[in-house]
């Protein structure tokens, strides 16, 4: 039998889970070939964790990090093309992953990469339903300026064939 979780209120989740401290120290250590260098290594990784925030709202995805260099990301769930969810060796072994979104600018990367997230199926089906909602909106909205624009020139164009034909008819 399969362990279910328990749905999870996306627009809760402010802040990655503990283990990705964790997740950091199994990346720093990686680096313990060069001697202490790792525990510098791990400062940076350390200071993102502890200032590292998100914010799901209707209109988009925030995320914000930093303590020097302070780094605030906001997207609008219109802009996001597609969204892509990565699990390492040991985001696995600690039930996280990364959830990466891409928009369409020029970057080759993805935009905004949200990591530390237990709940990422969740996650990732809560950001296609926002992006897939934004985008039928949007094209609801332009079709339906365009239906109106159209039915517009119809009516004229109707309007003027039926005053040639009066004119014609007029004339014989």
């Amino acid at each position: 039998m399969r362990y279910q979780r328990a749905m999870v209120d996306i627009r809760q989740i402010t802040r990655p889970h503990p283990k990705l401290l964790w997740l950091y120290v199994m990346r720093s250590l990686a680096l313990l070939c060069l001697g202490p260098w790792f525990l510098i290594s791990l400062l940076p990784f350390y200071f993102k964790y502890q200032t590292l925030r998100y914010r799901f709202d209707d209109e988009g995805v925030a995320m914000s990090w930093g303590l020097i260099w302070r780094r605030e990301i906001y997207l609008t769930y219109a802009r996001v093309q597609d969204i892509h969810l990565s699990r390492g060796l040991f985001e696995r072994w600690l039930g996280l992953a990364t959830i990466q979104v891409q928009t369409a600018s020029g970057s080759a990367g993805a935009e905004m990469s949200i990591e530390g997230i237990e709940e990422f199926e969740e996650l990732r089906d809560f950001l296609y339903a926002r992006m897939r909602g934004a985008k039928e909106e949007k094209h609801e909205v332009a079709s339906g300026a365009a239906g109106d624009s159209v039915e517009a020139l119809l009516s004229e164009i109707r309007d003027e064939v039926r005053a040639l034909r009066q004119g014609l008819g007029e004339r014989a």
